[in-house]
């Protein structure tokens, strides 16, 4: 039997499954994911399926968003960004410029042509300057040369000398992506280098955590695209990890549903992530990942993912409206079981005849690091400076007008945790959640009624209107993104009568009789819905949707069991050219190599790029992985009715498990 214990690092919880492949998943847990530290949750979660010491696991797989939150909230490492070759006008393109803000960046001589020839010598003596200039401000390097993925002579000789001067982890563009486009490149290169020292604090972490429970198996880290890499192999190429939260759970989305075409739905505490399954595997963005408004080189699964969980902050207006997140807060009801005095300082609010603005709102000061408090403003220090670290009614530290606005940056920049009403909440009024406080639930929607008109007479009716905005909002974005892949039309070009018409078929059930034209929407596929509130939600989603719904078991912890049973995938890509008639030259990752004759350059690229995906594989953790090669030629056709070669382009993936 082969024991694999998979992990997932989720906004509210940590997921833990030990799972057999041939007997399926023989145990699972949940813990409440310690922000501060996930190590503490994810051993938490272990010890909740394991608690003796141990166990016999065969590997263990973690999804993490550990690279996806740190890009998101601009918390990542320090890092010096070297580009050879590039002209000042380059940092104006891909957000190249936003993306280096705060850090150094250096540009010398040097890089290739589109043939691979150099097209000016490296300026070593500048890039030494550089080294020793920075080492002692940054973490690590990001090295992006001109055309070097025609050519990485210089990104090859940049690390080298960065090695000789510093000790600090070096990224080069070419190991990243084959792909051209030099600024985006560069832009990946540096988000590599930022995430390096943070991923390789959580797998140290990790390590600790498994050692100390006598857990003795490889770690394997699930990439963005829903297939694993080592860990040690994740500590060079953190940028992979992005959105590897949700290719996690689009895989366990398969492995417990079965179906090889359905649209995934995955809504957890923070957000909803739909992805598209296609023929057993989640689809795939060509274009790169986009995460904190940057858009990578990293291959990633196509992931639409939008602020709505079970977290989300739900608002009340005077004028009776009603909106959810995009914001994640800690559920009042959860609070609560962790703080109790909360209970009593909702129940006193509650039984008070006065009405306060904020009131069944909380915030506490986290854990800061003094380089962030450089930026906060006067007002936001002075907040900081009165704010504890345990929960605070928030009507208590307000003493000006401004302050409910400075208190929001704070929230946005992470210095600041904050709690309120949630649809957790609500599930807990209605009594379809009891994990945590119910007591202080009802407190906080009872101060909700009193403090606006809300057209609710009761917290239970309140706490329905929640319930169903959860679920109209959560079909409205499974429609939303089958418009996007389907027909390629964004929500921002439905115009009014679109949105009108999705309003009407989401509002069906509920339709006025008075109504001449009946609208109506249904999946072709199957919805599989996964994630802690799916079970809770996703039968009335599904209604509205007329699709055929499938909650599979163990849907609660599906990326656990994704990162579990995620095979192990490595693709290279070698390009041919033609820089003169009857020259064919192949462009490798140690330099060039020409040739006479095309089908020689080919053979000797499905040799090379085939033991590559092979080495790239077995370095990723593949005990003996399948190779399979594609060759794709372009051509064009001349006057006289021949062709023209204009490039080649070599493919070998290598695929098994670990």
């Amino acid at each position: 039997m082969t024991v694999l214990l998979g992990l997932d690092t989720g906004g509210t919880y940590t997921d833990a499954v030990l799972l057999d492949r041939q007997r399926g998943v023989l145990s699972s847990a949940k813990a409440l994911t310690t922000h501060d530290d996930l190590a503490q949750g994810i051993g938490a979660a272990i010890d909740r399926i394991a608690p003796e010491t141990g166990l016999e696991v065969d590997l263990v797989a973690l999804s993490t968003t550990l690279a996806t939150n740190a890009l998101v909230e601009g918390v990542s490492a320090s890092a010096c960004l070297v580009l050879i070759g590039y002209d000042t006008a380059a940092m104006g393109r891909a957000g190249l410029s936003e993306a280096a803000a705060g850090s150094p960046v250096v540009m010398i001589g040097g890089g290739h042509s589109p043939s691979g020839d150099e097209q000016a010598p490296l300026d070593e003596q500048a890039l030494r300057a550089a080294v020793r200039e920075h080492a002692p401000s940054v973490e690590a390097f990001a090295v992006s040369s001109y055309f070097s993925v025609r050519n990485p002579a210089h990104e090859h000789r940049a690390r080298a000398i960065i090695r000789e001067l510093s000790h600090h982890p070096v990224t080069c563009g070419h190991e990243l992506t084959s792909k051209l486009d030099a600024p985006r490149r560069a832009l990946t290169t540096l988000l590599n280098a930022r995430l390096i020292s943070r991923i390789a604090r959580l797998i140290q972490a990790v390590r600790s955590i498994l050692d100390a429970r006598g857990i003795n198996a490889p770690l394997m880290i699930v990439r963005g695209d829903g297939s694993m890499m080592s860990a040690e192999l994740a500590m060079e190429r953190p940028v992979e990890t992005i959105l590897s939260g949700p290719a996690a759970s689009a895989i366990g989305a398969y492995y417990l549903s079965g179906r090889r075409d359905a649209v995934i739905s995955d809504i957890g505490g923070t957000t909803t992530d739909i992805a598209l399954l296609r023929d057993g595997l989640p689809a795939v963005d060509p274009n790169g990942a986009t995460v904190g408004g940057w858009r990578t080189m990293t291959e990633a699964i196509a992931v639409h993912s939008y602020g709505l969980g079970g977290d989300s902050e739900a608002l009340f207006f005077e004028d009776g409206a009603l909106t959810l997140g995009p914001r994640r807060v800690m559920p009042l009801s959860l609070l609560a079981t962790k703080h109790p005095h909360v209970a009593t300082s909702l129940r006193r609010a509650a039984d008070s005849s006065d009405a306060m603005p904020y009131d069944g709102r909380f915030i506490w000061r986290r854990d800061i690091n003094p380089a962030a408090l450089q930026q906060v403003s006067r007002i936001g220090r002075r907040i900081l400076d009165r704010l504890p670290v345990s929960p605070t009614p928030m009507a208590e530290i307000i003493q000006s007008p401004a302050d409910p606005a400075a208190i929001d940056r704070l929230i946005a920049r992470g210095l600041v945790s904050a709690a309120g009403i949630t649809p957790s909440d609500a599930a807990h009024v209605l009594g379809l959640h009891d994990s945590w406080s119910r007591e202080a639930a009802v407190a906080g929607f009872e101060l909700a009624v009193r403090g606006g008109n809300l057209r609710a007479e009761d917290p239970a009716s309140l706490a329905q209107r929640v319930y169903d905005r959860v679920v109209y909002q959560s079909a409205e974005v499974i429609v939303e993104t089958l418009f996007a892949e389907q027909f390629g039309l964004p929500r921002t070009a439905w115009g009014e009568g679109g949105a009108l018409l999705v309003r009407s078929a989401l509002a069906a059930k509920n339709a006025n009789t008075h109504h001449m034209l009946d609208v109506g929407l249904k999946l072709r596929q199957a919805l599989v819905a996964v994630g802690a509130p799916a079970a809770t939600y996703y039968p009335d989603v599904g209604r509205l949707l007329a699709a055929e719904l499938v909650l599979p078991k163990g849907a609660d912890v599906a990326n656990a069991i994704g990162a579990a049973v995620a095979g192990i995938r490595q693709k290279v890509q070698l390009l041919i050219t033609s820089p003169s008639q009857g020259l064919f030259r192949l462009h490798l990752a140690t330099g060039v190599r020409d040739f006479r004759n095309l089908n020689d350059a080919i053979g000797f690229a499905q040799d090379s790029a085939s033991e590559q995906a092979r080495e790239r594989a077995s370095r990723a953790g593949s005990v003996a992985p399948k190779v399979t090669v594609d060759v794709q030629n372009r051509t064009i056709t001349d006057g006289s009715g021949g062709e023209l070669f204009i490039d080649a382009i070599v493919t070998a993936t290598a695929t098994g498990d670990a």
